[in-house]
């Protein structure tokens, strides 16, 4: 009998191993180069944690705008069955204080929480690429941090799209007249030409042979004290030797059949697209609505309108303050919000709370393996290319995610923002983010994997992937490339749209006293299982790339 129970188990076991080893994967990303590495990696034998890991260091050299390894970012990861969410979110230094940006009047001073190695959190990118690995990696280290190495080192075709937003900051920060290091760097960097990065490859070399330690100790430490040092900045050898990126529990909340899975604080974006959600189902009228018709619109903007009232007033750093998580998804919380909401008339936005705003240059990209496992990973320098530093001979750029922060409560920033208490700035607390990597399950299988870059329009971006998915059956492809809008209380009453909003309804939206700004944001890369068969799709205005492995 034990033997007969012992070959029932084999059998199952191999025939699972079987199933699964037959099952696709799937990646989509934000550029050629880190699809293709992560491609390589899953076909190694390396699993999404692997290929996302790998495609995080490859951003860093192929996409300076927004990837990164001087920056942070959340990872979600669905691993055999288990959750978990890696924050690996810029820290403030142990020096920085609430008032750091203010002058002698106790006025915001222009610029300085956005450019300069001041606007600077302490990296959180390492960490939380080395925790995952702790956690979740099957290759070695070695293997995985590689590809960046050899991109950095050996160089890479430069994008055109990527040496137009290379030649336009330079510009820019000429114009403004700023000090910054930025063109020394990256002038060089030439459309459709090869463009090497000598210092950057030694320091991918230091972190691909001795991990985290690589980055926070040592010489590359060393080179980033420095560089604070000489630049005022604030960033010390005990700010990079006590850094961690935090495992966290992911917020989970069933909604219209389907599980969804997505970030928690110091995430705001989470809770944003469960509210969302959960006051659409309760305030649409029927079934469904028309897609991009003049109610779907007002509705979801009236929803939007008590989504960032509540994301100002009560999110920041867990660590720091009491993040009210479970009240703001509650059924009876939500009913309460949505009661005054009226499909024919746009709320008074003077009577609701104000919101936060912050850079939308991030970049986001999403992997599914062969069996089953799923990582959804935004990362970001805060604004594209940060704060225009990179530290001399690491070669790597800097962020600025220090104006994530609310430099003083109630007062707007230099891009208009206005902030409160719950996101001031302390020592060691992580700013408030947007970023929302989210992943939806069906009878506990990955159904989803969705992202996107765009500041506060991350939200947006990815509750419309969810309802263009699941309420409008649209492939990954048609769900990517579906025009999307934002609305989000401040500025009053405007709506900021893509092209392909029909014209009759842009008439309808303006008569109902809406003003229309016609805008991209996002970019958005997913993956969706439908009938055990994955569809990835990448948003063709970008430069990314979607493959799905057979």
């Amino acid at each position: 009998m034990k033997f007969k129970a012992l070959l029932i188990s084999l059998v199952f076991a191999y025939s699972s191993l079987l199933f699964a080893s037959s099952q696709q994967g799937a990646v989509a990303m934000p550029d050629t180069y880190s699809a293709n590495a992560a491609v390589q990696i899953l076909k190694q034998g390396g699993n999404a944690i692997d290929a996302a890991i790998t495609a995080q260091f490859v951003l860093a050299v192929t996409l300076p705008e927004a990837g990164n390894i001087g920056g942070g970012g959340f990872m979600l990861v669905h691993k055999d069955g288990q959750d978990d969410f890696i924050d690996y979110r810029e820290k403030a230094p142990i020096t920085a204080s609430r008032d750091m940006y203010l002058d002698q009047k106790g006025e915001v001073i222009p610029y300085k929480s956005v450019y300069g190695v001041f606007s600077s959190g302490i990296p959180g990118t390492v960490a939380g690429m080395w925790l995952a690995h702790q956690k979740h990696g099957s290759l070695p280290w070695k293997t995985l941090v590689q590809p960046a190495v050899d991109l950095a080192e050996q160089g890479f075709i430069v994008h055109p799209k990527l040496a137009s937003n290379i030649n336009r900051y330079i510009k820019r920060m000429e114009n403004k007249d700023l000090a910054v290091n930025f063109a020394e760097y990256f002038s060089k960097a030439k459309s459709n030409e090869l463009f090497k990065q000598v210092e950057l490859a030694k320091t991918m070399i230091r972190i691909r042979d001795h991990g985290m330690q690589g980055f926070y100790q040592g010489k590359t430490a060393d080179l980033i004290a420095d560089f604070m040092k000489k630049n005022d900045g604030l960033i010390s050898h005990k700010d990079l030797a006590t850094y961690q990126a935090k495992s966290r529990i992911p917020i989970s909340a069933n909604w219209n059949g389907y599980k969804i899975l997505t970030s928690p604080p110091p995430s705001s974006g989470g809770i944003a697209i469960l509210q969302w959600l959960e006051m659409y189902q309760l305030k649409s009228p029927t079934k469904q609505v028309a897609h991009n018709s003049t109610l779907y619109m007002h509705l979801l903007a009236e929803i939007g309108k008590r989504v960032f009232a509540d994301r100002a007033e009560y999110l920041g750093d867990p660590d720091f303050i009491n993040v009210p998580q479970q009240q703001l998804i509650s059924e009876n919380y939500l009913a309460f919000r949505a009661k005054d909401i009226t499909l024919n008339k746009i709320s008074i936005t003077e009577k609701i709370q104000t919101s936060l705003v912050e850079s939308e240059e991030t970049t986001h990209f999403s992997v599914v393996d062969k069996w089953g496992n799923a990582v959804s990973n935004t990362t970001t320098l805060n604004l594209g290319f940060g704060s225009g530093m990179v530290v001399t001979g690491a070669g790597f750029i800097l962020n600025n995610e220090m104006d994530d922060f609310s430099a003083k409560p109630g007062v707007a920033n230099v891009f208009g923002a206005l902030g409160g208490v719950a996101n001031e700035i302390q020592p060691q607390k992580r700013m408030l983010s947007s970023m929302t990597p989210t992943i939806v399950l069906k009878d506990g299988n990955i159904f989803m994997v969705t992202g996107s870059p765009g500041g506060t329009t991350i939200i947006s971006s990815v509750y419309q992937s969810i309802l263009n998915v699941i309420e409008y059956d649209m492939t990954a492809t048609q769900a990517v490339n579906a025009p999307r809008f934002h609305h989000q209380l401040w500025p009053k009453n405007v709506i900021r749209h893509h092209n392909g909003i029909r014209n009759d309804v842009k008439t309808e939206l303006k008569t109902m006293g809406y003003e229309l700004d016609n805008r991209r944001f996002g970019d958005m890369h997913i993956i969706v299982n439908r009938n055990d068969q994955l569809e990835a799709g990448s948003e063709a205005s970008g430069r990314g790339k979607a493959i799905v492995i057979h």
